[in-house]
């Protein structure tokens, strides 16, 4: 089997960290083909991630990072499809804020690998945005899933709790945008974009600062 169907469902709510609320709308991103499939950021309602996910087995949730707006349908899904939820260990705090009563049952590592559908979504460890952020790439498509990341315009935001502007920088420098320029960014909100059409700005971002 190989991939044939990377599917996005839009959920949309509240994302809140340092006291502040923001009303966000998330991309929830579907990974497989007609019989299995990965969820990548299961955000804010499940109900809508269940209608795309429809009969196919569940192989795992994935969690980017563990901002509530990334995680808070994770165990309501995981309880509707049995399957695992994944997370780094380095955002078990902002995890445990949204979920106190309940852990990931995998932790994500840098160098791991999630397979679905005969293909393979290797985790590349890219802090900054939170100590544990990860991006997945699929190496055989040429598509990277960047979470908050990387965005169409530049780096995540870094002007909160756990998160650092020039750990982004270096992940983003080091571990994305020495991707094949063709790669196909699909991000955590907003539209998707390319390394190639994003590398030329890192100089103009290091300059915007946080």
């Amino acid at each position: 089997m190989t991939v044939t169907a990377i599917g996005r469902v839009r959920t949309s709510g509240t994302f809140s960290l340092d006291g502040a609320d923001f009303e966000v709308e998330n991309n929830v991103w579907l990974v497989g083909d007609g019989d299995e499939v990965v969820v990548i950021d299961a955000g804010h309602h499940a109900g809508p991630i269940l209608d795309g996910v429809g009969g196919r087995r569940v192989v795992a949730i994935v969690c980017t990072h563990g901002h509530n707006d990334h995680i808070n349908a994770a165990t309501d899904l995981a309880d509707a499809t049995a399957a695992p939820i994944a997370l780094h260990p380095h955002d078990r705090m902002l995890w445990d804020r949204v979920h106190p009563h309940r852990g990931p049952d995998q932790a994500l590592a840098d160098g791991a690998v999630v397979e679905v559908a005969g293909a393979t979504l290797s985790v590349l460890h890219t802090p900054g945005h939170s100590p544990g952020g990860v991006c997945l790439y699929l190496d055989e498509h040429r598509v990277l899933f960047s979470g908050d990341t990387l965005f169409e315009g530049g780096p995540g935001a870094t002007g909160r709790a756990f998160s650092d502007f020039p750990t982004i920088i270096t992940s983003i420098r080091d571990r994305l945008l020495v991707l094949p320029p063709e790669t196909l960014v699909h991000t955590g909100h907003g539209d998707s974009t390319t390394i190639g059409a994003e590398a030329p700005h890192l100089d103009d971002w290091i300059r915007r600062g946080s």
